[in-house]
């Protein structure tokens, strides 16, 4: 061999060691605080509604209350609030004035933290803090490779919440759906709890199907707990309970859940879920008005019940097509009403979560990809505290899809990068770096320290997602986006071995319930 090949050789060895050590540097896992995006961004940045329309939005809300009031209220929640100053008309609808509303915002719980079973998923719920996760209650799995939709069981949410214990960018998981293989209501509960619980150590949401089933799903909480003490010192599983049935009524049965639920120290999601132009006005700022009336109701009801209890402040009104009526998750109408109910819950200075990343479309293609990405990007940049349904969910909430979980963290990667913003400091405006480059150095900064020193920590790459050029695509045997997924699901699913549950507490789990999976 000639020098000139001997060097030749070299230099390809240094160029293929040196790929392979920046390749090494991208997989290595960063500290927490050195990763480019993480949970509890600060956003805020967009604001669809001015500052006088949130006035006028909080002022219509309050002579709403005061005027129209809320029908049907378990006897057990009028005397609660009648207790408080809310007063009951000859119509059984209980009317809030102004300053019992205010008394209780006084007193409303602020600057909560939503506990993960390992305290490194803990959610800080300050501020405009962001977090993103799963919900819904969707009563389909899609399969993607057969192009169908199939019933959901209770091993698949059992998968689901190991998905996204493995998924970096999906912060905590509540019930996205229904245990359709499980026929009698109380079981059901029982695994929808158990199923969430054993597959993530990340914060859980659930909801119960009746109030008698409370006391039953709370002995299962205390066990995995370790006691009913370590349970109340550390709750880490809250409950979405649709305490209201747009437009207006309480919803009796939930209103009994949630009243149990409260004294049994869980945290509570204050869910009001109109639908616009059909249980909802069909102005998007109306729209706002009642979610935000019926939200201020659940604040009294539930710091009449216990002062300073955690909630969130749940405005999720949805949008109809109103061309059909059918619901349309995936519109910008969405994007703007959770937006501008971001806004609102910073208002008053509640923790608030709301509905984003829902798609309309029943596969994850490139409808599901903009849907999905516009109403994300909006609620993040809005500084939504907690943002449910992020990823997963298809056909308007009737589906869910493991690989469109997986693809979801990409997306909310990239979503996450655009709450975190640009930094503009001293160094990152220094001129060093461009003097050297361009007086001294070779005229780009692909090798740069300052560029390599930046790699992991300014940026954000996918795991999933395919950025090669056409050639390296072609060379890589033409990688479809859907496959990949596919692949990152199953080796998720099949790498999953830790369990989430001492296996001497799933043995009494299982000794004391009947569980599916």
């Amino acid at each position: 061999m000639s020098a000139t090949e001997v060097s030749n050789e070299g230099r390809a060895s240094r160029r293929a060691g040196g790929r392979a050590a920046r390749q090494a540097l991208r997989s290595a896992p960063l500290a927490q605080d050195l990763r480019p995006v993480r949970a509890g961004l600060p956003g805020g940045q967009y604001r669809p509604l001015t500052e006088a329309g949130v006035m006028r939005i909080h002022e219509a809300a309050l002579d709403a209350l005061e005027q129209i009031g809320l029908a049907d209220a378990p006897p057990s929640g009028v005397r609660i609030m009648t207790e408080a100053g809310a007063i009951e008309g000859d119509d059984g609808r209980l009317r809030f004035p102004r300053a019992l509303v205010e008394d209780m915002l006084a007193i409303a719980a602020r600057n909560i933290t939503l506990h993960g079973r390992d305290p490194r998923y803990d959610l800080d719920l300050s501020g405009a803090r962001v977090h993103f996760g799963t919900a819904g209650a969707a009563v389909h799995v899609v399969d993607v490779e057969k192009r169908e939709y199939r019933e959901s069981t209770a091993r698949d949410l059992y998968d689901a919440a190991r998905i996204t214990h493995a998924l970096d960018n999906v912060h905590f998981f509540q019930r996205a759906m229904v245990c359709r293989d499980i026929a009698d209501n109380y079981e059901m509960d029982i695994n929808t709890l158990y199923a969430c619980c054993s597959g993530t150590a990340k914060h859980v949401g659930t909801s119960f199907s009746d109030p008698t089933h409370v006391a039953g799903c709370f002995d299962l909480i205390h066990m995995i707990a370790g006691g009913e003490e370590a349970w109340r010192a550390r709750p880490f599983v809250s409950n979405s309970n649709c305490f209201v049935v747009p437009p207006m009524k309480f919803a009796t049965e939930s209103c009994i859940t949630m009243e149990a639920c409260i004294r049994a120290g869980m945290p509570m999601l204050l869910l009001s879920a109109g639908q616009a132009g059909a249980t909802a006005p069909a102005p998007l700022a109306l729209a706002i008005v009642q979610a935000v009336a019926e939200c201020l109701a659940g604040v009294v009801y539930v710091n009449a019940i216990a002062p300073g209890h955690p909630a969130i402040f749940g405005t999720w009104p949805f949008v109809s097509d109103l061309r059909t009526g059918a619901m349309s998750g995936g519109s910008g109408e969405q994007a703007l009403l959770t937006a501008g109910c971001a806004q609102m819950h910073q208002f008053y200075g509640l923790p608030g979560g709301a509905a984003a990343g829902i798609a309309d479309s029943k596969l994850p293609d490139m409808q599901a990809g903009w849907e999905q990405a516009i109403s994300n990007v909006m609620a993040g940049l809005s500084g939504l505290n907690m943002v449910y349904e992020a990823v997963g969910m298809h056909a308007s909430l009737l589906g869910f899809c493991m690989e469109s979980l997986v693809l979801g963290d990409d997306l909310l990667g990239q979503v996450l990068r655009c709450v975190r913003g640009i930094e503009v400091t001293e160094d990152s405006v220094s001129l060093e770096s461009m003097r050297s480059v361009c007086l001294e150095g070779p005229g780009h900064y692909l090798g740069h320290s300052q560029t390599l020193g930046l790699m992991q920590s300014e940026y954000i790459y996918p795991a999933v997602a395919d950025r090669t050029s056409p050639k390296g695509w072609e060379e890589a045997g033409k990688p479809d986006l859907l496959q990949q997924a596919i692949a990152r699901k199953q080796r998720i699913l099949s790498e999953s071995q830790a369990p989430h549950i001492d296996p001497a507490i799933d043995a009494a789990v299982r000794a004391a319930f009947k569980i599916y999976f």
